[in-house]
């Protein structure tokens, strides 16, 4: 049995401490990965540049995308991932800070799974995070084979 996994994509350092402190916290024990950027998520999702070694059968239970990413933002990123056949099943959740009513559309246009505007109060946030990783982890099913 392959351990589930999860894609944390987030560039802010401190976003991303608070996700991984969050989950943890939880006993949330899955493997993450994060990526920084949306190029590095793609690389990491289709097996290119530093990760050409990676076995791309390997997908993430579940990605939690930014929106507003160095190199490729996130809405490209899910374009990307929507339009592949191998990651097209692959749960994403957009977990960003952005109020744009459009990027909430444009996510859900693109096939987003969920939007979650991230909370900016420290315990909503904890929360947040904790019911994303019971739900997304724990009781989600995936249809490409991983338990």
């Amino acid at each position: 049995m392959t351990q589930k996994t999860l894609l944390l994509v987030e560039d802010n350092p401190d976003d991303e401490a608070l996700t991984l402190r969050a989950l943890h916290k939880h006993n949330i024990a899955n493997k993450i990965i994060v990526a920084r950027d949306g190029q590095e998520a793609l690389d990491y999702l289709f097996g290119k540049g530093d990760f050409a070694d990676r076995d791309t059968a390997q997908l993430p239970q579940v990605i939690l995308l930014d929106l507003k990413l160095p190199k490729v933002d996130g809405l490209e990123v899910l374009q990307q991932l929507r339009s592949n056949p191998q990651t097209r099943a692959v749960p994403v959740v957009i977990l960003t800070s952005s109020n744009e009513e459009q990027d909430l559309i444009r996510s859900y246009e693109l096939g987003a799974n969920s939007y979650v505007r991230k909370p900016v109060d420290f315990e909503q946030f904890i929360e947040a995070a904790r019911q994303l990783g019971l739900y997304w982890m724990v009781l989600n099913e995936v249809p490409y084979g991983r338990e």
